[in-house]
């Protein structure tokens, strides 16, 4: 038996290129995963195995690995650092129990790193944090740590100093052992040594040091007294404490080197092992009933415990369907029966395999603390909560994002048709922000997806991967409709001739609803005019119209529905006749609201040399961009955006263009804001076309 206080199941995550798939390819070298190093801009990279990754030098899918250190089993998650795929980071960190945040030297803080660093916060994950590239032009590891405090507002805790910079950076000082950890120039991470630090340093480290043992400290008042009466507290005393304090996220250990030459990783590998949480040193995971609202139970990491598992990522390789899971309590052999709770069907586990990125190890069992996959599993999706047959328990699910832009694609010839369906199954299985829709008027397939690069990766996958040709309609945006007055109305529904009728009278008000409330409803119906048990029938009636709404046919948000009064027939009144009601009710009375249509606004964040500033901004404008700031970099210009996502299709090309090619951007979803006029009719008219062309 594995003692779990040896397990450590962490993610490492960070902005698209700030290197954390170089950091993984070193953490696997120096743990004696692989023996030959393959670099991300060669496309050799362990765990970037996908043809897409290889070739655009990002990493789409997060790869589970599991390798060994200082005695310690690590189960590692290499996630994706661009915008389009955060669902991926998103689901790593809901099954992980730690991180390592990649930050790049020169590049500092970048937008991503935010998302990444809040979805972190959200799922209370432990963190130490990895300062990479300071062999770059432009690293500055104090302007790093300084913007991981102004920007992240959180607390790094510095322990190691860098020995000089860019082209002469060498090493490392541990501040705790006041050691120097210098490597040579034969680019091999077992080549350093471990000597005194330069004399000119001496007071720096002291200054820092300092800063360190007494913001650890803070996590024991005696220690504290004792060392504010002028005794030095153990290093073990102190470890102790940083462990205390990083397990609470009070603070985040802060290391720096340069990966790809091999300098640093170690000291990050034994802070692993140091301070971040092995798996039963998290908060359980709470059950919930079958409405997602949580029971009060806990999933408790224990082998004794029933079997309890979550499927955080259903993957297609060449062996088969994988499906990746985190055990939480319990344990399963080879052969036994689970539950998905999600499904209410039973499946037998063939084989469960432990993940070397696209490499695979046979194991008999899993057991709490383990993330392994299984082989072949039938039903089972992202979210699903798999347990013991005789103990049914829910997991809390997972929420995924709905997506913001869309395309029509159709297959080249008959043959590709029944492929494209199969295929399209297989990739919604594995992503769950993509989505396949069937548009029942013209038969087109719409996808739908995060952004444009997420869309396009989808179109390769499926002629490289699945070996689909389609042709490709131009990207639509997901515009939506609201309301923008209150009104009071009445409604009758009613059908009485001859037989049983049907008859029910609506009095409501219909007003906008605070921002992202979607729908809600509420009845202050008094003396049973319209009787309790149909009001649940009145509100299935409105929910049901909010798919389509009035203008151009978009999902209607943000809308309250008060039912304040009504009539019913002792005989011909049912909850269908009210659920009717409801739908008439909507069909009569949004187009008297100021029904407006509404536009995905994207938080914009782009990177220029300085001299193309006014360039960028001038063309955000004629985007109808609002400029939210500037930050001013050692490299280059932050400038900070929202724009309408209908105005940004193709801006890498023109923002490469008016940068020389040196320009990158990042977009993200914010919020749905009104329309100018024109915009509102040049929409209306481009659907009412294509409705008129089917």
């Amino acid at each position: 038996m594995t003692d779990l206080s040896h397990y450590r199941n962490i993610g490492i995550f960070a902005h698209v290129d700030a290197g954390k798939t170089t950091t993984t390819e070193r953490i696997l070298k120096l743990t004696g995963k692989i023996h030959k190093l393959g670099e991300v801009h060669d496309g050799e990279s362990t765990t970037d195995f996908m043809e897409q990754e290889a070739e655009r030098g990002i990493t789409i899918q997060s790869a589970a690995v599991s390798t060994e250190w200082d005695g310690h089993r690590f189960n590692i998650i290499d996630t994706p650092g661009h915008v389009d795929f955060t669902i991926e980071v998103y689901r790593s960190l809901k099954v992980l129990d730690g991180g390592i945040g990649v930050f790049c030297a020169s590049g500092g803080v970048e937008p991503q790193s935010e998302t990444n660093w809040r979805y972190a916060n959200e799922s209370e994950v432990a963190r130490v944090i990895f300062v990479n590239k300071l062999d770059r032009m432009g690293g500055d590891f104090y302007r790093v740590v300084k913007q991981v405090e102004d920007v992240l507002g959180a607390n790094p805790l510095v322990m190691v100093l860098p020995i000089g910079i860019e082209d002469n950076f060498t090493g490392v000082v541990d501040l705790l052992s006041r050691k120097a950890y210098v490597w040579d120039e034969s680019g091999q991470p077992e080549n350093y040594d471990v000597v005194e630090p330069p004399e000119d340093m001496a007071d720096l480290i002291e200054e820092w040091r300092e800063k360190l043992i007494e913001m650890a400290l803070e996590q024991d008042d005696e220690l504290m007294e004792a060392y504010l009466e002028g005794e030095e507290p153990s290093i073990d005393d102190v470890k102790r404490c940083i462990r205390k304090g990083t397990i609470a996220l009070d603070f985040f250990p802060t290391y720096c080197g340069s990966a790809f030459k091999n300098k640093g990783i170690q000291l990050v590998l034994d802070a692993v092992v140091d301070y971040l949480p092995n798996p039963t040193e998290v908060k359980p995971q709470p059950l919930t009933d079958e409405a997602g609202e949580e029971t009060g139970e806990f999933a408790i990491v224990d082998d004794s415990e029933p079997f309890r598992a979550l499927a955080f990522k259903i993957m297609d390789d060449r062996f088969g369907a994988l499906t990746f899971v985190r055990v939480y309590s319990g344990k399963l052999d080879k052969g036994d029966t689970i539950l998905n709770t999600f499904t209410g069907k039973t499946e037998r586990i063939g084989r469960i395999v432990e993940m070397h990125a696209d490499d695979r190890i046979e194991l008999n069992g899993a057991r709490a603390g383990d993330i392994v996959a299984f082989v072949g599993m039938k039903n089972v999706q992202t979210g699903h909560t798999l347990c013991d047959p005789k103990h049914p328990a829910t997991l809390e699910p997972m929420i995924f994002p709905d997506p913001v832009i869309s395309i029509a694609i159709a297959p080249k010839d008959k043959n590709a048709s029944e492929k494209m369906g199969l295929a399209l199954n297989k990739m919604v299985q594995e992503d769950p922000s993509f989505r396949v829709e069937t548009d029942e008027d013209s038969g087109e397939t719409i996808l739908k997806g995060m952004g444009e690069l997420h869309l396009d990766i989808k179109i390769d996958i499926l002629k490289r991967t699945h070996g689909v040709e389609v042709i490709v309609g131009k990207p639509q945006v997901a515009y939506r409709e609201t309301i923008t007055q209150r009104i009071e109305d009445s409604y009758t529904h009613k059908k009485q001739s001859g037989g049983s009728g049907q008859f029910g009278k609506i009095d409501f008000i219909i007003e906008p609803g605070e921002p992202n409330s979607g729908f809600t409803f509420e009845s202050t119906v008094t003396g049973g005019n319209v009787p309790r048990e149909f009001w649940p029938a009145v509100e299935k009636g409105f929910r049901s119209m909010m798919d389509t709404g009035v203008l151009a046919g978009f999902p209607v948000l943000d809308v309250h529905v008060n039912l304040i009064d009504g009539g019913f027939h002792a005989v011909d009144s049912s909850a269908v006749a009210f659920e009717i009601a409801g739908k008439g009710a909507f069909r009569q009375s949004i187009p008297k609201a100021g029904p407006q249509l509404i536009e995905p606004i994207m938080k914009v964040d782009v990177f220029t040399p300085d001299d193309h500033v006014g360039d960028v901004i001038g063309d955000l404008n004629r985007r109808r961009g609002m400029i939210q700031g500037q930050d001013a970099g050692t490299t280059g210009v932050r400038v900070k955006a929202e724009v309408p996502l209908s105005e940004m299709f193709g801006y890498i090309g023109d923002l490469r263009t008016m940068t020389s090619g040196r320009g990158q951007f990042s977009m993200e979803f914010d919020h749905y804001s009104p329309c100018p006029k024109n915009v509102s009719e040049e929409v209306i008219k481009e659907v009412q076309e294509r409705n008129a062309a089917k």
